[in-house]
């Protein structure tokens, strides 16, 4: 039975207990009604509460069996009744609050594709979305959600990304760039070839996090189950104290009447999944709210480099060539128009720069490529070679560090292409934003060198930089921090990256063109392309837990006030009853405060 089928089964029966004693004058069948419907909830409350000690939190669920049996003792049945209503009231408006406020995680399944219509012999059929293929090709009409990643082929329109990033504004899309699943199709038809399965693809692995994100506890809420032996105890002593002075038992009942666990029960969960809410508003999924409270507590960051905090896309940094029969954009025209076809990261820089410097790159043909080497091919009646030194016939005194490409020409060796990660335009304003959130002790992880690294750590702040990392030595690295220097907040985008994440204490992936298995293996994902995000978590999450603590503590602080008020007697147990929920609203309303 729901928290909302228990509140209205209650309800019906306090409707049916008022007209027995008012309408028939036959209070002895309220009472046994009441008490019956008292009986079944007290018997329920206390089979939950053992599961709670069994399972190793501690609950609050004792303080309302004693004021329900409290009350039912005494004869203020109709305080009984109240309670109850408050009890099953509370949940369900829990459980509303709860809908509400995790409203925008959700959506990301209303908007779930689930067919795709593939162009396969020049023929349109529709297939179920598990049914497609990579290497497919797929049409998307204007109005539709893109059911699975790919690139596009032909056509260019404008796409909706806000239910995975948050980017209000529409996004130009033409020939060559990919699609995210779970993103609308604006103005024009499109064709797309199919990059990865369904069940890979970026909205499915969405999907998955808010699945997580609802299914998982948070750790603050066990923190607000343990006000509860504090509390506990003061409501009995309170209680107790009542009854002694003024020898009526009544008074007992009265006391634990107004004791309402409920600011311990709902202001916490509440207001986390609130934060939860409002970081998805900002292209935050954050799957859990301990992922919430430990990254309001961190107190050390750990970045990878590429990807992270530079854009993982290297740009063209130098051409050098021994043929002074060509000019470096007619090298390049070359070497882009063999590399046109492929996927790699460099050739898609190579080529991304001879667009920049509008050269038309030309036809190719007799396409082979040599895996681990490079790639073999005829640009212009020309056999161009492009890979690593030794694949390219070059000799030892012109290898360089860093990330390099080699060409020769008809199998003479002509030169090489360096090229430079392109250091985020946010990345400095990032690190200074999380050292004035407290988090002075900001690290580096990267595998590339060492000059490369402290170049990166200078140009933003960053206190510390660790090169030539193996995906183990990001572990060794982050597991080897002292304990005053924890929670330790690890951000990347990688696949190698996947093991450090999942080692933190707060993993944070950027997600938007990272790989599945970083945000699988992460807390939180950052869905666009925009490191500032990650010190916008840290800020969202401070102020969550400060909104989670002070509804707690108001709730707290009430309740009290209002048992030292009912210890004297001037607060009829009904009337304590039916300020519980006055509490409970007071609780929930400071919680939802983190929504906004």
């Amino acid at each position: 039975m729901s928290n909302f089928q228990k509140f209205s089964v209650t309800v019906l029966i306090g409707i049916i207990a008022l007209i027995t004693e008012f309408g028939f004058n036959q209070p002895r069948m309220a009472f046994l009604l009441i008490a019956l419907a008292g009986g079944v909830m007290t018997i329920s409350m206390f089979i939950g509460m053992v599961r709670t000690l069994r399972s190793g939190k501690y609950g609050v669920d004792l303080l309302a069996i004693t004021a329900i049996i409290a009350t039912l003792l005494v004869g203020e049945y109709w305080a009984s009744l109240v309670v109850l209503i408050m009890l099953t009231g509370g949940d369900s408006l829990e459980d509303y609050a709860s809908r509400s406020a995790s409203r925008e995680l959700r959506s990301l399944l209303e908007n779930a594709p689930e067919t795709a219509h593939r162009i396969k012999n020049d023929q349109l059929e529709d297939l179920n979305v598990d049914e497609i293929e990579v290497g497919d090709l797929l049409l998307i009409k204007p109005g539709e959600v893109v059911p699975i990643d790919g690139t596009i082929v032909k056509g260019s329109t404008f796409v909706d990304e806000s239910s995975l990033t948050g980017e209000s504004q529409p996004i130009e899309k033409k020939t060559s760039d990919s699609l995210m699943s779970g993103t609308i199709v604006k103005d024009m038809a499109l064709q797309m070839k199919v990059t990865k399965k369904a069940d890979d693809s970026q909205y499915q692995t969405l999907v998955k996090l808010v699945k997580e994100s609802e299914q998982k506890p948070a750790h603050f809420v066990r923190l607000a189950d343990r006000y509860a032996v504090p509390f506990t105890i003061v409501a009995y002593l309170i209680g107790g104290v009542a009854w002694a002075v003024s020898q009526d038992p009544v008074r007992f009942a009265e006391v634990l009447v107004v004791a309402s666990p409920c600011p311990l029960i709902l202001a916490a969960p509440v207001a986390l999944v609130a934060g939860m809410s409002r970081s998805s508003r900002n292209g935050i999924v954050v799957k859990t709210g301990t992922a919430i409270e430990k990254l309001a507590k961190a107190k050390t960051i750990a970045f990878d480099k590429t990807g992270t905090l530079t854009k993982g896309r290297l740009a063209v940094d130098e051409i050098k060539f021994v043929d002074d029969r060509f000019t470096a954009d007619e090298l390049l025209k070359l070497i882009a128009s063999a590399e046109q076809e492929s996927t790699h990261i460099l050739a898609r820089s190579l080529v991304e720069e001879a667009k920049q410097r509008k050269l038309k790159l030309s036809s190719v043909s007799n396409l082979k490529e040599f895996t681990g080497q490079g790639i073999e091919a005829l640009v212009d009646n020309k056999t161009l070679r492009i890979g690593n030194a030794p694949f390219v016939g070059a000799n030892s005194t012109e290898l360089v560090q860093g990330t390099a490409v080699y060409f020769a020409m008809d199998g003479k060796y002509l030169g090489r292409i360096t090229f430079k990660d392109i250091l985020r335009q946010e990345a400095k304003a990032t690190v200074d934003q999380l050292h004035q959130l407290g988090i002075a002790n900001t690290v580096m992880l990267t595998g590339d060198h060492a000059n490369v690294a402290n170049q990166i750590a200078e140009k933003t702040n960053i206190t510390k930089s660790y090169a030539e990392c193996l995906p183990e030595d990001k572990i060794q690295v982050l597991e080897k921090l002292e304990e005053k220097q924890r929670p330790v907040i690890m951000v990347g985008d990688g696949v190698n990256d996947a093991p450090a994440l999942a080692v933190a204490d707060i993993g944070i992936a950027m997600g938007a063109h990272g790989a599945t298995a970083a945000s699988e293996s992460a807390d939180a994902v950052i869905l666009k392309d925009d490191l500032s995000r990650v010190s916008e978590a840290v800020r969202l999450s401070k102020d969550t837990m400060k909104i989670a603590q002070q509804s707690v503590l108001i709730g707290i602080f009430i309740c009290v006030g209002l048992m030292l008020i009912a210890a004297t007697g001037v607060i009829p147990a009904l009337i304590g009853a039916a300020l519980q929920e006055v509490v409970d609203t007071v609780s929930i309303l400071s919680a939802l405060r983190a929504r906004r």
